[in-house]
């Protein structure tokens, strides 16, 4: 015999202001997009420049999103990292599950499985060119603050 559970009655229409209105579109977005934009954020705080998100869903079978960002000197690129695996556990308690690549190599990766983060010098980012490599993946806009 199935049991069938009751359905709880939905609250009644409310006006939403501002403030709620953007909490409200963020859970909109699956929890994958929310921690893309979330790193992206992150990297943003330490003024990362060309900051993309790729949504690879659809055509790859290893993660659902890459952020790209670029930095131009080795501390960045570190500080940038750090900032991503800081802001990551402070708002999931996820750590990532492998990191590669050192600020000397110009090219970091942190690795949530879901998403995948590239941090890399400007001029290596230009020479690994993974944009052009995945440009069928829908790009999500990041907006600086």
């Amino acid at each position: 015999m199935a049991t069938r559970k009751a359905s709880s009655p939905k609250p009644p229409a409310t006006k939403v202001s501002g403030a709620s209105r953007a909490s409200k579109k963020i859970a909109l977005i699956d929890p994958e997009e929310a921690l893309a934009r979330l790193c992206a954020e992150a990297a943003l705080d330490k003024k990362a420049e060309d900051v993309l998100i790729l949504d690879m869903r659809g055509i790859s079978s290893f993660t659902d999103f890459f952020v790209i960002v670029s930095g131009t000197s080795e501390p960045q690129l570190k500080a940038i990292a750090g900032s991503i695996r800081e802001r990551v556990r402070e708002a999931t308690g996820q750590r990532p599950i492998a990191e590669d690549g050192f600020p000397v190599s110009q090219w970091v990766i942190v690795d949530y499985a879901s998403v995948i983060v590239h941090i890399f010098h400007t001029e290596k980012r230009h020479v690994y060119g993974l944009e052009d490599l995945w440009n069928d993946a829908k790009r999500i806009e990041v907006s600086s603050q």
